[in-house]
């Protein structure tokens, strides 16, 4: 019976398809690379610390000293502590809390508080505990000046043992076993079954005494390649508290920290180089040079933003009124101010406020008011006195007002009781001179109109 030939799908690339494994072989990777880089970040630095500590901690006689050597030796000593419980090469620098006192970062009596202290957890956090009794003596002798240094070395401290609490809890808690372990066996059985599934028969060749076409799977090949080694570097980042080459040198950061702490601390305290004017002391644009390899810097532009090299059309630059009026911005600030206004409010003012609108409209106009005052009848009279006057103010103009709406006649309405007088509410006086501070203008015409 003949078989129909397929085409070698280990040489056709639209073939090569995406292994099933590959959500949970990526998503594997992932979680163990973030893992590590955050186990790094939780490396506990004095840095910080220290320079706190240089700062707030105050006196350079030898209680001084001793105050300050003391607060960083106890940061030390619970880096080390906690360092000592998750890394294998600090263990075995620090087998037992002697060699821990013999290295100096105890003493005598610090060890018997520390193993009379009754807890069966691990007792990391002890030294932090004994900063921040120190600290608050130091507080009490005045050392530390104030409680808001105070409160900033005890932030820093947390900052401090935060860190070390989170890489308590990472060695802890571990990626689960059970992952690790159904990824691997996913890998490696995927790709023995490739091995042997992407062969087929292919009579047509015509082989003798073989029914078995072998070629080599390249696509097969490079995706072996791929994820068995993305899957050897979660094997190695998994633990980076080891001995390997790859995993974090911590003998050397014991020995760096305590050497740059105790340095920030005492023979750097309160030591200041003389104060000298700097190189650009009189220059008005401050810059520092650059070199032959580097001098091309200098016909760069600086950055502005990404918005700074777009360019408009002149006519696209011009404001526009929201109401559609052509009229130039800042032109009728009075029509917005008797739209505010009911029907007759400037009226029953005696024609003070509308005095005051037109004066508004002028300033903004740039309109003179003695070029206004001859066309106005009524300047002169008192107010009250022309409560009709329009004076060639199209916004007091009566026939620019809108009529007041009428009511259809209709039935009258019973008025369900009798009805109650209208009130007379007493208008407001005019107002006094205006204060000398007053910055407007129209402060000053407003108090010769009043």
């Amino acid at each position: 019976m003949p078989v129909s030939s397929p085409s070698p799908s280990c040489w056709v690339w639209p073939q090569f398809q995406r292994p099933w494994m590959s959500p949970g072989h990526s998503f594997y990777v992932t979680l163990v690379v973030h893992r590590w880089w955050n186990q790094y970040l939780c490396m506990p630095l004095p840095d910080a610390l220290m320079c706190v500590v240089a700062g707030t901690v105050h006196g350079r006689d030898e209680r001084g000293r001793l105050y300050r050597r003391t607060l960083m030796r106890y940061a030390g000593l619970s880096a080390v502590l906690i360092l000592r419980s998750v890394s294998t090469a600090v263990f075995k620098r620090f087998p037992t809390i002697d060699h821990v006192v013999e290295a100096g970062f105890m003493t005598r009596e610090e060890r018997k508080k520390f193993e009379n202290l009754n807890s069966s957890y691990n007792k990391y956090w002890v030294p932090c505990v004994w900063f921040s009794n120190l600290a608050a003596q130091a507080r009490r002798e005045g050392r530390i000046r104030d409680n808001s240094a105070l409160k900033l070395l005890l932030e820093e401290l947390t900052v401090f043992r935060g860190k070390c609490g989170m890489l308590f809890h990472y060695d802890w808690i571990s990626v689960p076993l059970v992952y690790t372990q159904v990824v691997t066996i996913a890998v490696y059985s995927y790709f023995l079954a490739c091995l042997i599934g992407r062969q087929f028969l292919d009579p047509a060749q015509g082989y003798q005494g073989h029914n078995l076409d072998l070629c080599v799977p390249i696509f097969t090949l490079l995706q072996f390649f791929f994820y068995a080694g993305w899957l050897k570097v979660a094997e190695q980042l998994i633990n980076p508290f080891g001995e390997d080459d790859d995993d974090f040198e911590t003998n050397f950061l014991i020995d760096r920290n305590f050497q740059v702490s105790m340095l920030a601390v005492d023979e750097m305290y309160d030591d200041l180089a003389m104060l000298e004017k700097d190189l650009y002391w009189d220059a008005a644009e401050a810059r520092a040079p650059y070199t032959a390899a580097t001098a091309f810097l200098l016909q760069q532009p600086s950055f502005q933003g990404s918005t700074f090299d777009i360019t408009l059309a002149k006519e696209d630059m011009q404001f526009q009124r929201l109401d559609g009026v052509d009229a130039p911005l800042g032109e009728a600030h009075g029509d917005f101010l008797q739209r505010l206004l009911p029907v007759g409010a400037g009226m029953a003012a005696g024609g003070l406020l509308g005095r005051r609108l037109s004066l508004l409209r002028r300033k903004n106009s740039g309109v003179s008011e003695t070029s206004t005052a001859a066309s106005c009848a009524c300047a002169g009279a008192p107010d009250g006195a022309a409560p009709e006057c329009g004076c060639g103010d199209p916004l007091l103009d009566t026939g620019l007002r809108e009529p007041e709406s009428e009511f259809p006649p209709g039935p009258e309405l019973p008025i369900p009781g009798p009805a109650e007088p209208f009130t007379t509410v007493p208008m407001p006086a005019p107002r006094g001179p205006a204060p000398p501070w007053l910055p407007s203008p129209i402060g000053e015409e407003e108090e010769s109109l009043a």
